[in-house]
């Protein structure tokens, strides 16, 4: 038998649920607590945050400080700064994780933001050369290999020290 150590999902699976209808999203905008809600970053009209069940070390989501579900919702300054918040997500993820590609994603709806349909967000996922492996195609397993935290305290000193472009 083969086993998988995942400690880190201790915390989740002992943390209290919340059940509540308000957009966990807008929730952690207005929560002061950065760090404990993965937030790296925040803009005029878009903030960053980790997301804390990751595809891979670095995932991010970059979403409107509005509570829209779509693009045609945003204003024009608004769209603009979601782009350029996205485009500062890469310049910092490219210089200090060094990943040899990215994946990409917009949600739009309930059915295509795991049940987050309200509030559009778009994903960032660096990719390295072999991080999937066989792993997750045959195991249907995906190795995380360094806890979100601390990718947060080094993401969150390279947000900090890197202007917006």
């Amino acid at each position: 038998m083969d086993i998988l150590w995942a400690p880190w999902r201790m915390e989740y699976i002992k943390s209290p649920r919340k059940h509540t209808s308000a957009c966990v999203f807008c929730e952690k905008l207005h929560d002061n607590r950065d760090r404990e809600n993965l937030l790296l970053h925040r803009s005029s009209h878009t903030f960053v945050i980790m997301n804390p069940f990751p595809y891979n070390n670095g995932h991010l989501m970059v979403l409107p400080n509005d509570h829209v579900a779509d693009m045609n919702k945003l204003s024009d300054e608004g769209l603009l700064d979601f782009i350029k918040t996205t485009r500062y997500c890469l310049d910092c993820l490219q210089s200090s994780m060094m990943p040899e590609g990215f994946n990409t994603g917009i949600n739009f709806g309930k059915v295509a933001g795991a049940g987050l349909g309200e509030h559009m967000h778009l994903h960032i996922v660096p990719r390295w050369a072999g991080d999937a492996s066989f792993i997750t195609v045959i195991g249907e397993t995906r190795v995380i290999p360094e806890h979100v935290t601390r990718t947060y305290d080094l993401l969150a000193e390279i947000f900090r020290s890197h202007s917006p472009i």
